[in-house]
């Protein structure tokens, strides 16, 4: 591998990301770069420690609050469209309150969390860009009794400006967090269990 993959992969490893959400490795795009990291992100509403998995003896998982896919490209010949030579592709999906899902501005407002999350990190990027889309899911016949949910989804992508990674993950993992709708937190500062409004 590139020595500058090799880097960048240890930045990963350096990154700092809350306790709330959980990280792990997934197989990685193919075809995108020839060299490329994924990694997958829940966070989950939290429950005393005293409500264990009865098989794992583990703290159980409330209810998913925001999933994320941040996927880490590297093509060493590097690309005229992402102006420079790696990339960072995002996805995240959260449900929605409902006065919040229907409001017009909310794609505006999940755009603005990416861009804050990124500038309070340190995190230099450019050539930023990205969709967030909406999700009403409406259920009908036997599945009438279901409530109608409002999703928001954000698919963005960047250029690192600098070649700490972690600055990007962190920052990413933090607006999953937002997502989520988990309050900002100062480092050491730990969130106590709450419960999403639905």
């Amino acid at each position: 591998m590139p020595p500058a993959f090799l880097d960048a992969l240890a930045a990963v490893r350096r990154a700092s990301c809350r306790s709330e959400m959980r990280l792990e490795e997934i197989p990685a795009p193919t075809r995108l770069a020839p060299y490329a990291l994924a990694l997958a992100a829940d966070v989950h509403e939290r429950v005393p420690r005293s409500k264990l998995d009865p098989e794992t003896h583990l703290p159980a998982h409330g209810e998913e609050l925001a999933t994320g896919r941040f996927i880490l490209l590297h093509d060493p010949a590097g690309s005229a469209l992402w102006d420079g030579t790696f990339r960072i592709v995002t996805y995240i999906r959260a449900r929605m309150e409902t006065e919040m899902g229907n409001d017009e501005m909310l794609g505006s407002v999940a755009w603005t969390w990416l861009v804050d999350a990124l500038t309070e990190s340190g995190a230099e990027y450019r050539q930023a860009g990205g969709t967030a889309t909406r999700v009403l899911s409406e259920s009908y016949g036997t599945l009438a009794q279901r409530s109608d949910t409002i999703d928001i989804e954000l698919r963005a992508s960047w250029t690192p400006g600098d070649e700490n990674i972690s600055k990007h993950l962190e920052a990413w993992a933090d607006m999953v967090c937002t997502f989520a709708g988990l309050p900002p937190l100062p480092n050491g500062v730990t969130a106590l269990p709450h419960r999403r409004l639905s």
